[in-house]
């Protein structure tokens, strides 16, 4: 019997799906400090451009890809080409090893949410995010000595998302996003408002966009604005080549990669005033300078400088709250999408129905993410694993899908006609060479130096097994799943699929001298999605 394929339930839950996807905690504690770093306010011009010619392109192909051919990324990646399958479970491999490490953050997230009320931090913020809190050790790497206080919220964050997981698309996925976007919004929006009226908020905001124009001149400057863009916008791991699967066959693809584009980078653009308009008020209460301030993106200044800020301006603990609640709504909204990419995978491979996949997959992933990030030296390793994964995974994902579709297999010009057969922006002949060319240029510099900056100095001092183990080991289980996965048979039928007629373009993807096509043949059934 044929599977039918969920759907979404219109345009809307999608682009709210793929917003709360796009739109995590990176947005909040990476982006200010990042164009901060990089010129200020003149970081604006390169981000703007990045943006333009390699965020939205890219996002682009994901969409073409998993909506012409209807499946997460391994389906999708096998029914361009049989080789490439092995690229869609590496994609697959990224997403299982973020989803383990990024759960404790929203874990952490979640607790400061209860400690903001009181402000249990106290006077020394640092002190009680490692050392009371998370109990970090001074003189040990690995330990499996458990933190109570972080094992609990992982565990509430895991079951939260198995159920979301469970009900399905439109029942879990979709309704989720339209509480969580919606509330997060609102909620940050509300201390974005209280920041710019604190005093000393205008030194913050001097600070965040007075432009340095000869930082422009900088190719690190770039290189930067390029990055932020790019791990940003949830693309090149699978999601939203999974997400887009999910559309209706006549979506609006291009109009709605620009929404996303778009509103990801407002989102950020708000985050960036709110996070300097607190850190100015900071500046002056400590007597000051902006630039003065030890701590002006990450972790640090989620939960060491904020906590510091709070206990300094009026009406702390209520917008404590809202602040570390919208982190984790934030967080949340990442994390179902990326083990989404992870179930859908194996629900397709393996014929599991929706349920099934959501508790293995979940289940076994709260197992493996609590032993490894709920202990006492669990920071260490999420601080490690995301820097392999991300800089070496993630950036070779984009990089060998560009050059795979574009300069081996050819087949941007089929994707692109997909895109033009729908309602929507249409996308002209420039996409094929951002994506064949300028794409793989650009991400392939930042992928070299960074696994060059990676092999030739210790990242934050540590040792070189340590590094190993849980760094490249990182990118290691991806390549394992991708070589793994792709030898495991197919439990539903999956190479009789046949993507829709487009005119000039035949069925295999060849271009067919531009001449229009004749009236489409009946809608094909596809064996792995059901009648379309």
């Amino acid at each position: 019997m044929a599977h039918t394929r969920e759907q979404w339930s219109g345009q809307l839950g999608f682009i709210l799906a793929a917003v709360g996807s796009a739109v995590g905690l990176g947005n909040i504690w990476r982006f200010p400090g990042v164009a901060y770093e990089n010129g200020g306010g003149a970081f604006l011009i390169p981000y703007l451009v990045a943006l333009l010619t390699a965020g939205i392109p890219v996002l682009l192909l994901d969409y073409s890809i998993g909506h012409r051919f209807r499946g997460a990324a391994p389906t999708s990646f096998r029914r361009i080409s049989r080789p490439a399958e092995s690229l869609g479970w590496f994609q697959v491999g990224i997403s299982i090893v973020i989803m383990l490490y990024y759960t404790v953050i929203i874990a952490w997230a979640a607790s400061y949410t209860v400690f903001a009320a009181t402000q249990a931090w106290g006077d020394d913020p640092a002190g009680f995010l490692f050392g009371e809190y998370l109990r970090v050790p001074e003189n040990e790497l690995v330990s499996v000595e458990v933190v109570p206080g972080v094992l609990v919220p992982m565990l509430l964050i895991w079951g939260v998302t198995i159920v979301i997981l469970a009900l399905g698309v439109q029942k879990g996925l979709e309704r989720a996003n339209v509480v969580f976007i919606p509330l997060l919004v609102v909620m940050f929006a509300a201390i974005v408002v209280r920041a710019v009226t604190l005093p000393g908020a205008a030194d913050g905001l001097n600070a965040f966009f007075t432009p340095d124009f000869g930082a422009l001149r900088d190719p690190g400057v770039w290189i930067a604005a390029y990055g932020q863009i790019f791990f940003s916008l949830s693309i090149a791991f699978g999601i939203m080549v999974t997400y887009a699967s999910y559309l209706r066959r006549r979506a609006n693809l291009t109009s709605t990669a620009l929404v996303v584009g778009f509103g990801n980078s407002s989102f950020e653009l708000l985050a960036g005033i709110g996070v300097f308009s607190a850190l100015g008020f900071m500046a002056g209460q400590q007597g000051v300078a902006v630039a003065d301030l030890e701590t002006i993106q990450g972790v640090g200044l989620a939960f060491v400088a904020f906590p510091q800020l709070l206990s300094l301006m009026p009406g702390g603990p209520v917008f404590g709250v809202l602040f570390f609640a919208s982190l984790t709504l934030a967080g949340m909204t990442s994390l179902i999408s990326i083990m989404q990419v992870v179930s859908a995978a194996f629900q397709e491979k393996l014929g599991w129905s929706t349920r099934t996949a959501a508790v293995v997959v979940g289940g076994s992933a709260a197992v493996i993410s609590t032993v490894l990030f709920s202990t006492t030296t669990g920071v260490l390793v999420l601080d490690v694993a995301d820097k392999y994964i991300n800089e070496v995974g993630v950036v070779g994902s984009a990089v060998v899908t560009a050059v795979v579709l574009g300069l081996v297999l050819r087949r941007l010009r089929e994707l692109q006609t997909h895109l033009n057969d729908r309602p929507g922006v249409v996308v002209g002949g420039w996409w094929r060479y951002l994506i064949a060319i300028a794409v793989p240029l650009v991400l392939g510099y930042i992928f070299v130096s960074g696994i060059r900056t990676l092999l030739t100095e210790r990242y934050g001092d540590m040792p070189v097994w340590f590094l190993t183990t849980f760094g490249w080991g990182s990118v290691a289980v991806a390549l394992l799943v991708a070589v793994g996965m792709t030898l495991v048979p197919w439990r539903r039928p999956i190479d009789e699929f046949v993507p829709d007629a487009l005119p000039g373009i035949h069925r295999s993807g060849a271009r067919v001298g531009g001449a229009p096509a004749g009236p489409p043949p009946p809608r094909p059934t596809d064996p792995s999605g059901g009648a379309r």
